[in-house]
């Protein structure tokens, strides 16, 4: 188990567990259902693949896995338990290359990164948890409001730059994101800051707004700092299931996305669809969410969360 599963009893783990147990529930029950002394045989190996795309971890994914399974175990008796014991060890394999927390690099002041997604994920309380979690590793954090079109996003990221004791960079409803990021990368130098965290709108309904919206963000940062933004963090709300592949597919034309950030994992049956993204894209997973809380987001641990998602024991 990793040291964040280790921090208390049931600590880390045992939240992680609770906020997966709908996504735990509706894949285990299948398998209990599925697999009560049964062969795996053709048929069984077919269940088994539309359980776990019923499960949201995708077709291509589901296959896969089931295939897998199935080479050592074909046509012999096996129970549930040995089931879910294969499979967190099949989604272990899918997850623990994508598996890496988020590490500013000391090198840069300060180290720029680009939050994106459309409305709704949780980007602005991700960015705020973020911030939390650097700050208390005794980084300096500046924070920019660069969802200008929603006042409550500016007003959530202040009250998040109160509670961090990091600076906040906003201005009024209706500003120039840009301006805004540029105004803010000039106050994390001067305050050699080791992070800079920019939110930003999430209007998917017309791309090309959104993507000439965002190149202009990245051309300003460039006038500063032309290595800048130095990542790309996609959130994706876990509860859209499918919807959140074709979030990533977006994304990625529009922006050149370099990890993930996945929430609400807590509120949703369609926790498999983490595997079936990292699976597809191989971006890296830098952190999930389990809830509202701000010690609730957590850099990703793919043992941890393929254990948890199966149901089994850390």
């Amino acid at each position: 188990m990793s040291e964040a599963a280790e921090e208390k009893p049931g600590g880390w783990f045992g939240r992680l567990k609770a906020g997966l147990k709908r996504s735990t529930n509706s894949l285990t029950e299948g398998i209990g259902g599925l697999f009560t002394k049964r062969k795996l045989d053709d048929a069984a190996v077919e269940d088994l693949e539309e359980l776990l795309i019923r499960a949201d971890l995708g077709v291509t994914t589901a296959a896969e896995i089931a295939g897998n399974i199935a080479k050592s175990r074909f046509n012999k008796d096996i129970e549930a338990d040995e089931i879910r014991e294969a499979l967190a060890e099949e989604v272990r394999a899918i997850l623990e290359p994508v598996a890496a927390p988020l590490e500013p690099d000391p090198t840069l002041k300060p180290h720029v990164v680009l939050v994106v997604g459309v409305n709704g994920t949780g980007k602005t309380t991700t960015i705020g948890k973020l911030a939390k979690l650097f700050s208390e590793q005794g980084r300096r954090v500046v924070l920019c409001a660069g969802d200008t079109f929603r006042a409550a996003a500016i007003e959530q990221l202040k009250i998040w730059g109160e509670r961090t004791s990091s600076t906040v960079v906003a201005g009024n409803q209706g500003a120039d994101a840009a301006g805004l990021a540029f105004d803010a990368l000039k106050t994390a130098r001067e305050q050699g800051a080791d992070l800079l965290l920019i939110d930003t709108a999430g209007r998917l309904q017309n791309k090309a707004d959104l993507m000439a919206e965002l190149e202009k963000i990245g051309r300003v940062l460039k006038k500063q700092d032309e290595t800048a933004p130095h990542s790309v963090l996609l959130v994706l709300d876990a509860t859209t299931g499918q919807n959140a592949v074709n979030q990533v597919e977006v994304f990625r034309e529009v922006c050149n996305v370099t990890g993930l950030v996945v929430t609400k994992l807590d509120g949703t049956a369609r926790g498999g669809v983490l595997v079936a993204i990292a699976d597809k894209f191989k971006l890296p997973v830098h952190a999930i969410g389990v809830g509202e809380g701000a010690d609730d987001l957590r850099p990703f641990d793919a043992r941890d969360f393929a254990r948890a998602l199966c149901g089994l024991d850390g």
